[in-house]
């Protein structure tokens, strides 16, 4: 049970008019009971609320729609995150969440993977490490999941092709880079988080770290925003990319003919206003058509993936959001889904095969298209 009084003024909820703009405008509303209208009701009719009796509050990913179409510019979406750091502190979280934050805390990943294989992805590259004395003007962050999962690996490798074809001097932190805490933060686990912000802002200023690029726009918006007294500039890849290309220091020499449509990440696009630059990537290769989704930029569908996502199954057996985006990519006649996060990557392609398009369409990242283009 938590009390409501600490959590309305906490909110700044009195301000909310029961408009009900931040339901409507929940992607998450279609196949979830998520309801953040109600729940901001009961928090102002109620002195308790029992948050263990209201499963869907896991359901939420934190795209921020609610947020962003609030009329009274209140942030529905941390609410449940405060209601989640209840469950958090008391201990009533499910194993798989559990997992994922002993993980963080004990080995630096929420995958259950040793620290010392980190950057075991790049044994076969040429990459300077930072963590070993290496000097760079750029750091590239990796990030958990490019790190450690198979197939997100091959969008890191692809970065590290992108960047010496450009002639970027960049390098990495090794074994030394850990979770930025942005999941863990959307988990409720607020200490974890700090704990990691602390040990981050660290190897930053050991390293002397003066520029970063990052794979996932969750690490991007986490360092971005979230990080007091981080004192360097942090760009999400598609933006130094975008950048590169612009500038004539990354150029093509190969045609990559395919029908392309892109899938906007919700903590690139939405909380950070990023929709120019991957769609000028994508339009700058040579032979590729774009498509836009009709959702898309700001009206853009999440995959689900983000706010800890990837840790918890959703409370109702309804269609992913993700099954919804690949269906709607086949009907503007796409033969890949682009997108520039792990993410939305993992759970666009478990949408692939659950909606039985295997063979018909395929999500590739951003970066996988412009290393086949150069």
């Amino acid at each position: 049970m938590l009390k409501t009084r600490k959590f309305v003024q906490q909110y700044d909820l009195l301000g909310c008019i029961q408009c009900g703009r931040c339901t409507a405008g929940c992607p998450l509303s279609l196949t979830s009971p998520l309801n953040i209208r109600r729940i901001i009701y009961q928090f102002l009719v109620r002195d308790k609320l029992d948050v263990k009796q209201m499963p869907e509050i896991w359901d939420c990913t934190t795209c921020t729609t609610c947020t962003l179409r609030c009329p009274k510019g209140l942030d529905p979406a941390m609410i449940l995150v405060g209601m989640r750091r209840v469950l958090t502190e008391g201990g009533r979280v499910k194993p798989t969440i559990r997992d994922a934050l002993e993980s963080t805390f004990k080995f630096g990943n929420p995958w259950g993977r040793g620290k010392a294989k980190r950057s075991d992805w790049v044994q076969d590259l040429n990459v300077k490490n930072i963590a070993e004395g290496a000097n760079a003007e750029i750091v590239y962050f990796v990030g958990c999941t490019p790190a450690y999962d198979d197939r997100v690996q091959v969008v890191a490798k692809a970065m590290v092709k992108v960047f010496e074809k450009a002639g970027v001097d960049f390098g990495i932190l090794g074994n030394e880079e850990i979770c930025c805490g942005s999941e863990m933060r959307r988990l409720g686990e607020e200490g974890l988080f700090e704990f990691l912000v602390e040990e981050n802002l660290e190897i930053f200023k050991q390293h002397g770290v003066k520029r970063m690029v990052t794979t996932s726009p969750h690490c991007y918006n986490t360092f971005k925003n979230e990080y007091e007294g981080l004192d360097f500039e942090v760009q999400h890849y598609t933006q130094f990319v975008a950048d590169l290309i612009e500038q004539g220091k990354l150029t093509f020499s190969k045609e990559v003919n395919r029908v392309v449509t892109y899938q906007d990440p919700c903590f690139l696009g939405k909380q950070n206003g990023v929709y120019d630059e991957p769609r000028a990537i994508l339009q700058s290769i040579p032979g590729l058509q774009f498509v836009d989704f009709d959702r898309s930029r700001e009206r853009s569908v999440c995959c689900e993936g983000g706010g800890g996502r990837m840790w918890v199954e959703a409370s109702s057996g309804g269609e992913r959001l993700a099954e919804t985006r690949v269906k709607d990519a086949l009907e503007l006649g796409a033969e890949v889904i682009a997108t520039a996060c792990p993410f939305c990557m993992l759970t666009l392609e478990d949408a692939v095969k659950t909606t039985g398009a295997e063979g018909a369409i395929e999500v590739l990242d951003i970066i996988e298209l412009v290393a086949q283009a150069i």
